[in-house]
């Protein structure tokens, strides 16, 4: 990887010259690169034809800025043909900077759409006093999102959730609703036009935030969320949290555990057939523990 201004994306001007961070940019860029080529996420570009265009979403975060700016260094180095384009979407926050995120853009060369809906108003209206603003306000955002993505001829919709936040939602759904699912990294939306991708899949939220760190980038904390206490969300996180600290590297263990699912050693009848199972046949998978 080249530091110098001609060979790099603006996105990473003034990075770190410390090995430690050489090396976190190294792994970010490869586990990037393995959730895009894993998960199938660029279709090979036929001749004749325009590369996809992604509709990378962009709140200010850390997660947010680190997907942007990997996705800008795999694009640079030729591994990534696709057409990015940055998107935020402010959702009328009290006291929210709009001029942040514009003039960050502007200012790292990078094609951007800001479009305001006050999404904020409506969420504070329906949801009653004492619930989580969250379900409604994720709704209401991707519905945005996917309207933009079409009205841009974007194929995806790129979003910035990591590997941490696909372990917390699968334990959200195991506790509290009942079922084995989490955050996919590649889905089609319900309409059947669109994707949604996420390529952080595999990247630490700790590297998200030593990464977006270190390059200085301007972040903008979530005032809508990140003010309610006791969220599902954050008692899982804690959980994890406690289980990391007792036993370093629980956490990648977890997640890969989600990549290696064994239908036939669970109990779910619509995936395997148990009914059809006859002696002389062998379940696949590990051996009964």
């Amino acid at each position: 990887m080249l530091d110098q201004p001609d060979d790099i994306h603006p996105l990473f001007y003034g990075a770190p010259k410390s090995t430690e961070f050489k090396k976190l940019r190294k792994r970010l860029v490869q586990n990037v690169r393995e959730a895009v080529e894993q998960y199938g996420m660029v279709a090979p570009v036929k001749d004749g034809t325009a590369p996809a265009k992604w509709l990378v979403c962009l709140s200010g975060g850390k997660d947010s800025y680190t997907l942007l700016a990997i996705l800008y260094e795999l694009k640079w180095r030729g591994l990534l043909p696709v057409e990015l384009l940055a998107c935020n979407l402010d959702q009328g926050q009290p006291g929210f900077p709009a001029t942040v995120l514009p003039e960050f853009l502007a200012r790292m060369d990078v094609p951007h759409r800001i479009e305001y809906q006050d999404t904020y108003s409506i969420v504070m209206d329906k949801v009653p006093a004492g619930r989580t603003f969250c379900a409604l306000c994720s709704r209401l955002r991707r519905g945005n999102l996917y309207r933009i993505a079409r009205e841009e001829g974007c194929s995806a919709v790129v979003l910035g959730h990591h590997r941490d936040d696909i372990l917390e939602t699968f334990f959200m759904n195991l506790f509290h609703g009942g079922r084995l699912a989490t955050m996919p990294p590649k889905l089609v939306n319900e309409e059947g036009d669109l994707f949604l991708y996420r390529p952080l899949a595999h990247v630490a939220e700790a590297d998200c935030e030593k990464f977006a760190q270190a390059m200085n980038y301007p972040i903008i904390p979530c005032d809508l969320c990140g003010s309610q206490d006791g969220l599902q969300r954050q008692q899982v996180k804690q959980i994890l949290d406690g289980w990391e600290r007792n036993s370093p590297g629980r956490r990648q263990v977890m997640f890969r555990a989600l990549m290696n699912a064994r239908p036939s050693h669970l109990l779910d009848p619509k995936l395997f057939d148990f009914a059809g199972l006859a002696l002389g046949q062998s379940s696949s998978g590990s051996p009964e523990l």
